[in-house]
């Protein structure tokens, strides 16, 4: 086999691993998070027959329950896929809110919320002002000298030890 031919089968074989390993870097990584139905689903509950101990008992506990309604329950899951270096993205997102009537505790409403019913907030990175000044850390080091003592004090009321007893 001449040199060519050699450095040809090297090369290649050098650049075919090297080949694969990137195109398996470009591959998104999908991440699964929140409730997870293995057995049944929030949306089979029924309406005015299951009660609060059914739908635990089949679903588990809730994700979240209502802030100011406790007999609100969200079961809540979604799906990120993340390519390389990349911010995640959110693929799907599944929200089930399940109302429970506060005497009888049956199943008012059960409510599914999608990816497209979410709304984007804009978020304001703005601080408000407070009063003062920051410190600078030279200000905080030497802003203590002198206010405190080194020496222990009589009144730290350590058990056994009489006031003014420096003896251990």
């Amino acid at each position: 086999m001449s040199s060519r031919a050699a450095f040809a089968v090297l090369a290649a074989g050098l650049l075919i691993p090297a080949a694969a390993a990137s195109l398996s870097a470009c591959s998104p990584v999908t991440s699964y998070s929140g409730f997870q139905a293995i057995e049944s689903d929030p949306k089979e509950v029924k309406v005015g027959t299951d009660t609060k101990s059914t739908v635990r008992g089949r679903l588990g506990s809730p994700s979240a329950t209502g802030a100011f309604d406790p007999n609100t329950w969200f079961y809540m899951n979604q799906l990120k896929s993340r390519v390389a270096f990349k911010r995640p993205e959110v693929i799907a997102r599944n929200v089930t809110a399940i109302t429970f009537n506060k005497d009888s505790e049956t199943v008012e409403s059960v409510n599914t919320y999608t990816l497209k019913d979410g709304k984007v907030i804009a978020f304001n990175g703005r601080e408000t002002p407070t009063r003062g000044r920051e410190l600078t850390i030279l200000e905080q080091i030497l802003g203590n000298v002198g206010r405190g003592s080194m020496l222990p004090q009589d009144d730290e009321g350590v058990p056994g030890n009489r006031p003014g007893d420096r003896r251990n």
